[in-house]
């Protein structure tokens, strides 16, 4: 029996060509303009597809950055843990591990902010914020076993600490001065992660 999935039909590979084509225009206008500036008309225009169809992969220009940025962090998370195993120490770990998602965060603040906020704030049955939510778990269980792998700490103590120092992340990007530099937000980050660590 084959392992090997079939290839995508026609009607498959044009949905995932105007997909690609949905983020990769909402992506260079929100990076070129942030996401205030820019409409749901720009993004079909810039994407050669019609405004109704935009609308049957997210509904709002929120759904859209909620699209964008979780490629984005999705890539960050994975840096961070390559980062992460390839350095010693419980707090170093930790930074190295969250480092690139803050430098994700930062490429255009006013859309770190607002992704955050639809984070918190969003509708979590709508399939872009669950994938959202998906990512800082994902990040939390990788901080939990660097606590447990490096620090001893209990699974349920490892997961509670994780969630501490995950939200202490993301107040911080949150509230960070919008001059910050990636360096200056992960100084910030590290003070309350060797915190909550000792």
């Amino acid at each position: 029996m084959s392992t090997v999935s079939p290839a995508l039909g026609r009607r498959e590979r044009n949905k995932q060509d105007k997909l690609d084509r949905i983020v990769r225009a909402a992506s260079t206008l929100f990076a070129s303009h942030g996401i205030d500036e820019v409409t749901t008309q720009q993004i079909a225009e810039a994407a050669d597809i019609g405004a109704g169809t935009l609308f049957l992969y997210a509904k709002s220009k929120s759904e859209l950055l909620l699209m964008v940025q979780n490629a984005h962090y999705a890539t960050a998370l994975e840096r961070g843990r390559q980062a992460a195993a390839s350095i010693d120490g419980v707090v170093d770990g930790i930074i190295a591990q969250m480092e690139p998602i803050v430098a994700c965060n930062r490429v255009h603040v006013d859309n770190g902010r607002i992704y955050l906020r639809e984070i918190l704030f969003g509708d979590a049955s709508e399939p872009h914020h669950a994938e959202a939510l998906e990512i800082v778990e994902q990040n939390e269980q990788d901080i939990a076993g660097i606590l447990i792998a490096r620090a001893g700490a209990t699974q349920t103590d490892a997961l509670v600490l994780a969630r501490v120092i995950s939200s202490a992340l993301l107040v911080t990007m949150a509230a960070a001065d919008r001059a910050w530099s990636v360096a200056e937000v992960m100084t910030a980050v590290r003070t309350q992660v060797a915190a909550v660590i000792r």
